[in-house]
């Protein structure tokens, strides 16, 4: 018996907090998972989680052997990834799997034709993404790359900026026509607003945010739908400039308030903190960028 024997499924239920959890993430079967451990307690002669039908918690001896295992495990991968470094020469040691995840509509349109490309070019590598607007849990969840879009809030992720994300507030010429442009963000709640996944808008007031909560009849949790209902006429919206730079430009829709267009607002590749993140990670998120960066949404 080796070991390591039960440790990754030790640290994958403490990750996760599920011995479902960690079986999918090690892609074998939860009694495997509940074996390994099992039998990792007997020899330890001592208890690691407490179970029951509703939650897996670690016990005050798994915490202290979760911590050393966390670290010897982190120093074991980065160990192998850096010999893979070396025998692979660069970009040529770009393979196995990389899970991501991203919001569907900015993933279908833009990340995942780019990490196609990347497969085209890395005949060794493997990709699953799962394209859902709810946030998840990169760690728990055992993904390796996350896109993100807008502001990141606090993390102990790692965060690079693939893209700019300019937000404009618009309305096609008809509406304005039939209800006037607003001439301040206090003008705005007269106005019928066309809701999409966020429930307030963003806008920059002389250096400070100010947070509106749109109303109107309409809503959609897609871009392109608020787009379309937009160049309809039915109201104003506060979309990305990758999907109404072109409107913009030809005539079909005006930008509005543009002096309060909120900073700080970017398209991110974001992972978890490890001191050797693996090749396949950074070949995407480099591709990623000078991929986004060729895109006419973005000149």
């Amino acid at each position: 018996m080796s070991g390591w024997d039960g440790i990754d499924e030790f640290v994958a239920v403490a990750d996760t907090g599920s011995f479902s959890r960690a079986a999918e993430r090690l892609r074998v079967s939860s009694s495997h998972v509940s074996r390994s451990v099992a039998r990792l307690e007997d020899r330890l002669q001592a208890r690691l989680f407490y179970r029951t039908t509703r939650k897996v918690s670690l016990t005050e001896s798994g915490r202290a052997f979760f911590a050393r295992c966390q670290r010897l495990i982190d120093e074991r991968d980065e160990a192998v990834l850096a010999i893979g470094d070396l025998q692979g020469g660069g970009e040529g040691a770009v393979k196995g799997l990389l899970r991501m995840t991203c919001a569907t509509a900015y993933g279908e349109q833009f990340v995942v034709p780019l990490v196609n490309d990347l497969m085209e070019r890395h005949p060794l590598l493997s990709v699953e993404i799962d394209l859902t607007n709810r946030p998840l849990d990169l760690v728990q969840e055992g993904f390796d790359l996350a896109i993100r879009l807008g502001r990141l809030g606090d993390s102990s992720l790692v965060a690079t900026r693939l893209a700019p994300r300019v937000m404009h507030l618009c309305a096609a010429p008809a509406y304005l026509a039939r209800h006037g442009a607003p001439a301040s963000l206090t003008d705005l709640a007269a106005h019928e607003c066309l809701i999409g996944t966020a429930d307030h808008w963003l806008f920059d007031d002389g250096g400070r945010d100010w947070l509106f909560r749109p109303r109107g009849r309409w809503r959609c949790n897609s871009g392109f739908s608020v787009l379309d209902a937009a160049l309809r006429g039915f109201g104003l919206c506060q979309l990305p400039d990758y999907y109404v730079k072109a409107p913009i430009a030809d005539g079909r829709l005006v930008s509005l308030l543009p002096q309060h267009i909120p900073p700080n607002t970017a398209v991110w590749a974001v992972y978890p903190q490890k001191r050797h993140a693996p090749p396949k990670v950074h070949a995407a998120i480099r591709h990623l960028k000078e991929g986004l960066a060729r895109r006419p949404e973005y000149r």
